[in-house]
């Protein structure tokens, strides 16, 4: 299963997100990257590596990314092959939106076709890459509005994290029979695929369920459905370790990767 990691707060450290990245090599995987909103240069710089994370942050030995929100990623490849250009995150055609997906989308092919008509240009061989050109469709400056109208045309499973240069200071999640959460920090919120990568910043998570979505700024988020209204959320205390936040409650990561398909 891929792993999922975004950060926004007040902290504009990549390395966070690298290390919370680690947390979730358990899982698997054959390709990592991970893309930053440079609040200065005012654009989103992305880099991937096939193979382990440590390429992955040999690449960013190389740059001084730094900002805020970001995203990391560990992919486990279903469309396409093992290659950088496959590897999340993914972006539109105006390199605006970015997005890191863990799932399948079951109707990529019609979508793609559909947006291909409209002019939109694809490089990868992913299902993944059908939804920033989809939110990009319907985005007009609120990338939360985008993301709701582009998910009552998806079909199929989905974690997503999501940034957009043109709506920056903020990290918008979705929720679709893949795991995903939310951890609450001191002045920063991390989002993840299980409570591993966050638990070193904090032990306060919600849980985001089915046809939930999260918007995340440095100072607040809130939680709604596609349509809009807003969900109440119970946050839970976590009281494992890494290792015990990595298997999730269960005695091996085997059956926890079996319980969390969809």
């Amino acid at each position: 299963m891929c792993g999922i990691v975004g950060y926004i707060g007040k902290n504009n450290n990549i390395m966070i997100g690298l290390e919370a990245l680690k947390r979730l090599e358990y899982r698997g995987y054959d390709s990592a990257g991970m893309a930053v909103y440079d609040g200065e240069k005012k654009e989103i710089f992305s880099t991937k590596a096939v193979g382990k994370v440590a390429n992955l942050e040999k690449k960013l030995a190389e740059n001084d990314f730094k900002g805020v929100p970001f995203l990391f990623y560990t992919r486990w490849a279903t469309h396409g092959g093992v290659t950088e250009i496959n590897c999340h995150p993914h972006s539109d055609c105006r390199q605006n939106i970015f997005v890191v997906h863990n799932g399948i989308i079951e109707n990529y092919r019609q979508l793609k076709e559909k947006l291909i008509q409209k002019g939109h240009k694809f490089i990868s061989e992913t299902d993944t890459e059908t939804i920033p050109h989809l939110i990009e469709h319907f985005f007009k400056g609120n990338l939360e509005e985008a993301v709701r109208q582009a998910l009552k045309y998806v079909k199929g499973t989905y974690a997503l994290a999501i940034i957009a240069k043109e709506d920056p200071g903020k990290l918008v999640l979705a929720r679709n029979s893949a795991p995903l959460l939310i951890g609450l920090g001191d002045g920063e919120f991390i989002a993840a695929s299980d409570p591993s990568a966050v638990i070193t910043h904090t032990k306060k998570v919600i849980y985001l369920d089915d046809g939930d979505v999260a918007v995340l700024t440095p100072n607040e988020f809130f939680i709604q459905d596609i349509n809009q209204n807003r969900i109440e959320k119970t946050v839970n205390e976590i009281d494992w370790n890494v290792e015990e936040a990595q298997k999730g409650g269960y005695a091996h990561f085997m059956i926890k990767e079996i319980m969390e398909q969809p």
